[in-house]
């Protein structure tokens, strides 16, 4: 029927029509006793006429009314006059988003704002209970302000049958009950479980909201055929096109977010519509106005069939399906080939396939900025920032939630989760700071099918968290994990006895040691094809000096899979064989400042050259080479800090040394014994001295002395003078003192109390030590300058900062920051001293340059 102008419905008196829908016609209407102008909708005459039908309508229109939220309409009143029954809402000046959408495709920056206020008003229903049984664009309208309201809550019990086929987004099939076996909703944007009349419950909403939401996105609907039956079948056996080539500007976290909706299986859609809510409303945070255009936009992918990117350990029948794929692929022919996927210039951390088997995370530092987490397809050359926190990738579960490791300066590094979509991280688990981002990319991991971690920490393995399966011990820790696909066991590498292992841990904590005598495990990864595991090793003794890729099975067989001029460091391998592995290069740099110069010269010998002692005069430098090139025993050279003249090696070995004042000799450390060394002709010296365990050894400025830092069994460290010709060592420090320096007249020494963290200096020839004032515990202390009457300190990592502490008066005075001109691929400078006028320096540092791949043909 139609109402005329001035009709009253109880207190409201009619103003003109609005509209009509299957729900009935709506008209304006003038509510006197506020003031104000509300919606009228008058039910259509088969429900006003049916006693039962139009007693639940009252029962669900009382719970609407209660549904108090910015985005959902809000119903004022009902009530019947004269036989019409009537329901009174919020009157909404705006468009619906079904015309909104007869334009196309809303850009990203509208589909965001509107899709994150209708999944908050969705989240406030499912929490009170109500579910709308008919969410459709017709039921969404958008204000001028860009405000969202959702229509109709809790009404679509009243619509009526559907008709056999027609205009599919006005074909409700609906029937007056919501028992199972009864068929509610609206076709295109129905649930299966509503499509095959089963009960149904909050996840029918999300399947029809993630139907609107891939609407936005692609411009078309998700399951349009031609007749209603069609459409039906469609939305139970069928997948729609993936939104990778409908809408390729699509972010990626999108994308998954409409998959997780529109899963066939409402176990794999969200648990809850607040966690839905939570992750548009990041993704919208984390798009700026100035990175709509790109950020997290992935590639177009070509079309390979049926997908389903949201992958859970409880659908069977797509793991199957992944399976079958997998057994039926061919192998490549020929050599493996290695396809690169990052291009930029810097250090990668962690990374992983996503579930979807083609977009791949990975954390990395590029062109010298803080580490970030980028995604890129394996279609494409480019990589895009996600809008994440600055930190490291550890993991990702099936269901797109990322642990990751974020890093605290100083203080204790966190794991941490967060949504792929974006938004804050929730720190887990505090952990001991792990060093440059490249050695901690395994401290955690997901568990299968689960929204639990197993981590590293305090040298320990740990699942859950808490619960100890490899405990650390004496000279024993964990270094990183990894959990097997089935996830029953957990592989693990572990430091034992200055050699590195790989083993399995069950759930239960039974342990059994797969291969040992490794110099270096870097990583690991499970080959779901063969069962084996695959680590990245270098054996001790390793005359190549680089990391390669092995294989162990779970019996301890054990082979090699691939070797490369670089280090090669598996990351992750999918399930159908190809393999994400970055290639590292790792050089360590030398640079000097010559006294009298204002320039740095680069004083690289070969691939790892590390400062070890500079003289006084700052005209002559010792290092060592411990990369490749140094062999599998390292070298000790020396060379003009001028550049000059080519290096001279001196000896084998990568330890540390000390040059002599008169620059004739060097002495170098091997733990239990010392070895005196001549730069120019004469015969190499060792000393011993029963039960020392040596760990630093500097020349006094006679040559004939030697300052030693050691501990002997039972005692902890100290300093002792110990002549070059013999006799036994004399103390000269208390013992639990460390960091000793030597001035340059050789009378006193400078040493730190490892308890109390406080330094003193000590005279050689005995006497009351004298407190040093205000030396932090994160300050370095360089050694003396060239009066006697000062300290450098050394602060910082990248830019190491230099001050002159005045031992009389406590004032400090700036010296001078040393910083690599190109900061790429650097995470901190390593053996900078200073010569004692302070004038001139040399420095060391390694840069980490990465690229990472996928790699097909491995076997």
């Amino acid at each position: 029927m139609t109402l005329a102008a001035g009709t009253r419905l109880g207190p409201y008196e009619i103003v003109s029509p609005i509209g009509a829908g299957g729900m009935g016609e709506v008209y304006r209407a003038r509510d006197e006793r506020l003031g104000r102008d509300v919606a009228i909708k008058v039910l259509p005459a088969e429900v006003a006429s049916d006693d039962e039908r139009l007693k639940r309508f009252e029962k669900e229109a009382r719970s609407a009314s209660a549904l108090n939220h910015p985005n959902i309409v809000t119903v004022y009143d009902i009530g019947t006059s004269d036989g019409t029954s009537w329901i009174a809402m919020e009157r909404v000046e705006g468009e619906t988003l079904r015309k909104l959408l007869s334009g196309g495709a809303l850009p990203l920056k509208k589909l965001l704002a509107c899709a994150a206020q209708v999944a908050e008003g969705l989240a406030k229903a499912h929490a009170t209970g109500i579910v709308h049984r008919d969410l459709k664009p017709e039921n969404v309208m958008v204000t001028k302000d860009g405000t969202v309201k959702i229509l109709d809550f809790g009404l679509a019990k009243l619509t009526s049958p559907s008709p056999e086929s027609g205009e599919l987004t006005h074909s409700p099939t609906v029937s007056a009950a919501t028992e199972a076996g009864v068929v509610l909703g609206t076709i295109g944007y129905m649930s299966p479980e509503q499509t095959l009349g089963e009960a149904i419950d909050f996840r029918s909403d999300q399947f029809a909201f993630g139907a609107i939401l891939y609407e936005m996105a692609a411009g078309k609907r998700a399951f349009a055929r031609a007749t209603s039956p069609e459409t039906m079948a469609a939305i139970i056996r069928d997948e729609p096109e993936p939104l990778a080539t409908a809408a390729p500007d699509t972010p990626i976290p999108l994308r998954w977010i409409v998959e997780r909706c529109l899963a066939k299986d409402r176990e794999e859609r969200y648990a809850s519509t607040k966690d839905l809510a939570r992750d548009l409303a990041r993704l919208r945070e984390g798009l700026t106005e100035g990175s709509l255009s790109g950020a997290m936009i992935a590639p177009p992918a070509a079309p390979r069939g049926r997908q389903r990117a949201w992958v859970v350990a409880a659908a069977t029948l797509l793991a199957g399906a992944i399976l079958g794929v997998v057994a039926t692929r061919r192998p490549r022919e020929g050599p493996p080939l290695y396809r690169p996927v990052s291009f930029h210039r810097g250090s990668l951390g962690g990374a992983r396939f996503a579930p979807d088997g083609k977009t791949i995370l990975y954390s990395a530092a590029w062109e010298g900025k803080p580490p970030q987490i980028f995604s890129t397809r394996l279609d494409s050359t480019e990589s895009t920032a996600l809008p994440l926190p600055s930190a490291n990738l550890l993991s990702i579960s099936s269901a797109g939630k990322l642990a990751i490791l974020v890093l605290h300066g100083d203080d204790p590094a966190a794991i941490a989760e967060v949504s792929l979509a974006g938004g804050a991280a929730r720190e887990l688990v505090a952990i001991d700071p792990p060093g440059p981002l490249q050695f901690a990319r395994q401290v955690a991991d997901w568990a299968p099918g689960e929204d639990r971690l197993a981590v590293v920490r305090n040298g320990q393995l740990e699942f859950p968290a808490g619960k100890v399966l490899v405990p650390a011990g004496k000279g024993t820790r964990v270094l990183g994990l990894r959990f097997s696909p089935d996830g029953r066991q957990i592989a693990y590498s572990e430091f034992l006895g200055g050699d590195q292992s790989v083993g399995v841990v069950d759930l239960s904590g039974k342990r059994k040691t797969l291969t040992a005598g490794w110099e270096i495990v870097s990583s690991l990864a499970w080959h779901p094809g063969s069962g084996e595991l695959w680590f990245s090793a270098r054996r001790k003794g390793n005359s190549i000096g680089v990391v390669e890729l092995h294989a162990v099975s779970m019996s301890g067989s054990e082979r090699l899979v691939a070797q490369n001029p670089q280090l090669i460091i598996v990351e992750d391998i999918a399930q159908d064989g190809r393999v994400l592995a970055r290639s590292d290069d790792w050089p360590e740099t030398m640079m000097c400042l010559p006294p009298g110069t204002s320039r740095e010269v680069n004083l690289t010998w070969l691939d790892f050259s590390q400062s070890l002692a500079l003289s006084a005069d700052g005209q002559d430098l010792l290092f060592m080479e411990g990369g490749a090139a140094g062999g599998a025993t390292g070298g000790l050279y020396m060379r003009r800090t001028d550049g000059s003249t080519a290096a001279v090696r001196l000896a084998d070995g990568w330890n540390a040394a000390d040059l002599s004042a008169d620059k004739k000799w060097v002495v170098q450390f091997w733990g239990d014994h010392l070895t005196v060394i001549p730069v120019g002709p004469g015969e190499t010296k060792t000393i011993q001295d029963k039960d020392f365990q040596y760990r630093k050894a500097l020349w006094f400025p006679d040559g004939k002395r030697l300052l030693i830092s050691a501990t002997t069994p039972g005692h902890g460290p100290r300093a002792y003078v110990r002549d070059v010709s013999g006799g036994p060592p004399r103390p000269v420090t208390p013992e639990g003192t460390a960091g000793a320096q030597l001035s340059l007249d050789g009378t006193r020494i400078v040493a730190v109390d490892v308890k109390s963290h406080k330094w003193a200096i000590y005279p050689v020839e005995g006497g009351e030590p004298r407190p040093v004032p205000s030396i932090g515990e994160n300050e370095a202390v360089d050694g003396f300058d060239d009066t006697g009457e000062g300290l450098y300190l050394a602060t910082g990592d990248l830019k190491m900062r230099f001050e002159r502490l005045d031992l009389a008066t406590g004032k400090r005075t700036f010296v001078r920051e040393i910083t690599p001109a190109d900061p790429t691929g650097v995470t901190e400078l390593a053996d900078a001293r200073l010569t004692p006028d302070g004038r001139g320096y040399c420095y060391s540092f390694m840069r980490a340059l990465s690229r990472l791949y996928v790699v097909e043909g491995l076997r």
